[in-house]
């Protein structure tokens, strides 16, 4: 090839390139064009194409897409209700694992039984607050019925 020619190549022939012609001197710029010094009077400039058909998602992109792929996702009734079903019991597990480590230990079971309350108090007040309920709400929701199940079901265990 004359001094001074460029050819263009696809991102991984270049690196191919790269490693064959690993004896010469090469230099790289931010551009994607790389230089190779076979001798003093010969060079070669490549450069790097950016594919077209296949074009870079950045990762905001991604984020963007989420809200509109999980409401896609969730309008089968099938999967609101195994979910509904998974923050339900989610809240049952939450509420033996509270009761069961204050009550075994016997310290700051009040202050846990208050926060757990209040807790309770503050999901009920969202919930019914709101003219239009959200799936989200739905389930938070549910889990507030699971933890507050789990709580009276511990209340009768120590009961008897």
């Amino acid at each position: 090839m004359a001094s001074g020619s460029s050819v263009l190549i696809s991102p991984p022939t270049l690196c191919n390139s790269i490693i064959i012609a690993s004896k010469t001197r090469t230099s790289l710029r931010r551009s994607g064009i790389v230089n190779l010094r076979l001798s003093r009077s010969k060079s070669i400039s490549i450069r790097a194409v950016q594919d077209s058909e296949n074009p870079r998602r950045r990762l905001v992109d991604i984020i963007r897409l989420v809200p509109e792929v999980s409401r896609n996702y969730f309008r089968s009734p099938s999967r609101r209700a195994l979910f509904g079903g998974i923050s339900l019991l989610s809240g049952f597990y939450v509420a033996q694992t509270i009761s069961l480590s204050f009550g075994a230990l016997g310290v700051n079971d009040v202050i846990a039984s208050v926060i757990c309350v209040l807790l309770t108090e503050y999901v009920t007040r969202f919930y019914y607050s709101r003219s239009k309920v959200t799936f989200a709400v739905a389930l938070l929701n549910n889990f507030k019925m699971g933890f507050t199940y789990g709580l009276f079901i511990d209340a009768f265990k120590l009961a008897s």
